[in-house]
């Protein structure tokens, strides 16, 4: 640990849209801090000055991480539902052997891991783990992290994410957000593509709490079950109408969960809060000119 208080960071997938947001936040506060990251989904465009970035696989973490960190983010991990039926192999890869690697270098660096597990564990009555290979892996990686703390003393916290927005994410391709899709669609004038049947819901949570959330868990949580994410939810349909577009349907997804539970009440009793709302972010995205985009 470095002098008064500030520490040594390591973020994995810090180059992605979360990391890179969190990597900001933790520079500002005077980290040292470090990522670690692939490319597979991040990017050049999204560093941050201050932070040494370290390209490679997650499961080649102790022959490219040499030292010791306080605190270990673990955002690096595959993260699409519907395409991990294709992606197998690759899910397989990040988030089994390279989650796996992870914790074990955790263990012997002694370093905290704050591991972000998926909400699809809790989708649809608890049964969006089983859905997907993505909500699988992710499922039983959070399983693993509550077992080497029981088995082997690993210091850990596990915070579960809600739909995240803002600068950073993804707008094109098979890893883009629905948000980062409807912006892109509204600038080009075109219909805002809606996946049957419409009435999925989604907690949508600003980028800036989920930050403020992982901070705030990093230094006072331990233990499984923080979930960060806005309390109110809304329908795809919902969302899109907030937008204002024409809307055209898309046939239906496999894996596509149609709703899942918040439990952000362990965080909240940290002292953490959703300060920011989708509405409010639509409605100042449709104060601009679209077509002038």
């Amino acid at each position: 640990m470095n002098d008064k208080g500030k520490k040594n960071i390591l973020v994995t997938g810090g180059a992605g849209f979360i990391g890179s947001n969190l990597c900001k936040a933790l520079i500002e506060k005077g980290h040292k801090v470090f990522s670690l990251d692939n490319y597979s989904t991040g990017s050049e465009k999204n560093h941050v000055n201050g932070v040494e970035y370290i390209k490679g696989d997650t499961s080649k973490i102790n022959t490219l991480i040499n030292f010791s960190p306080d605190i270990v983010y673990h955002l690096g991990e595959y993260s699409r539902v519907e395409k991990s039926f294709d992606d197998f192999d690759m899910v397989w890869s990040s988030n089994i052997i390279g989650t796996q690697s992870v914790i074990n270098f955790c263990l012997q660096k002694k370093s905290k891991l704050i591991y972000a597990a998926s909400s699809t564990k809790f989708g649809d009555c608890g049964a969006g783990m089983n859905q997907s290979p993505y909500g699988w892996t992710k499922g039983t990686n959070t399983q693993l992290v509550v077992n080497y703390g029981d088995w082997f003393g690993l210091n850990f916290a596990i915070t579960y994410f809600y739909n995240v927005y803002g600068p950073n994410e993804i707008s094109s391709g098979e890893y883009a957000t629905l948000i980062a899709i409807f912006k892109k669609q509204m600038s080009n004038n075109e219909d805002l593509t809606v996946v049957s049947p419409g009435t999925q819901r989604r907690n949508f949570t600003d980028i800036r709490d989920i930050v403020s959330g992982l901070i705030i868990v990093a230094e006072k949580g331990s233990g499984d079950g923080f979930g960060i994410g806005c309390d109110k939810a809304y329908s795809v349909l919902e969302v899109a109408e907030l937008f204002g577009g024409k809307i055209r349907m898309l046939p239906e997804r496999r894996g596509n969960r149609m709703d899942a539970e918040v439990i952000s009440k362990k965080t909240q009793r940290l002292g953490w809060k959703a300060n920011y709302s989708l509405s409010n972010y639509i409605q100042q995205l449709n104060s601009r000119n679209w077509e002038s985009n």
